[in-house]
């Protein structure tokens, strides 16, 4: 009788190694890519997709979903900008925080280099800086009714978040307003 206890702990035991699932972290922090590329055609204009600090805050609104990169900020944002670039669909509109020309560089030895590397990869696309809490409040309201990707770096220095709402790329609001006056002025 011993002995088919002993068969059915060692399958067990087998089955729960061979088949366990790497931690959360480990799974997130491995395939940051995998997910932005999955989840890149399912986002449309009213997304978000946010490129943070290490300390960004866990957000609990539904449609917000978290990923630790374990990546360097300015690396995860030139993936998601060159992802953005080739996607049919989206183009970004870039907020960053007012904060951050004030934060003092003598307290960050590299926030200056940062800044520099920053405006070099984001020449050319539409970007607005906004107080950081009102920002936070765009992302929240969004995340109650849309989804929003937050991309978690290591970066350790404040107020560098990148936060990339994203934009249909083939209708602009011209063209929007464009077919709201011929909508306006045609009988129907």
């Amino acid at each position: 009788m011993k002995k088919p206890g002993i068969l059915l702990a060692s399958l067990l035991f087998a089955a729960t190694t061979l088949y366990s699932q790497p931690s959360t972290a480990q799974t997130t922090v491995s395939n940051w890519h995998a997910k932005l590329n999955q989840q890149l055609p399912l986002l449309g204009h009213r997304n978000w997709i946010l490129i943070v600090d290490s300390a960004y805050p866990l957000q609990v609104s539904p449609g917000i979903e978290v990923i630790d990169t374990g990546a360097d900020h300015l690396a995860v944002t030139r993936a998601v900008l060159s992802a953005l670039d080739r996607s049919i669909h989206v183009k970004p509109i870039v907020y960053l925080d007012a904060e951050l020309p004030w934060v003092p560089a003598q307290k960050f030895p590299n926030l200056e280099a940062y800044r520099n590397a920053l405006k070099t990869t984001l020449q050319g696309l539409p970007t607005q800086s906004l107080p950081h809490e009102q920002i936070i409040g765009k992302v929240s309201e969004t995340g109650k009714e849309f989804k929003v990707l937050v991309l978690k770096t290591n970066m350790a220095m404040p107020y560098t978040s990148v936060f990339l709402q994203l934009d249909c790329k083939y209708w602009g609001a011209e063209d929007e307003q464009k077919l709201r006056q011929t909508m306006k002025s045609s009988p129907k």
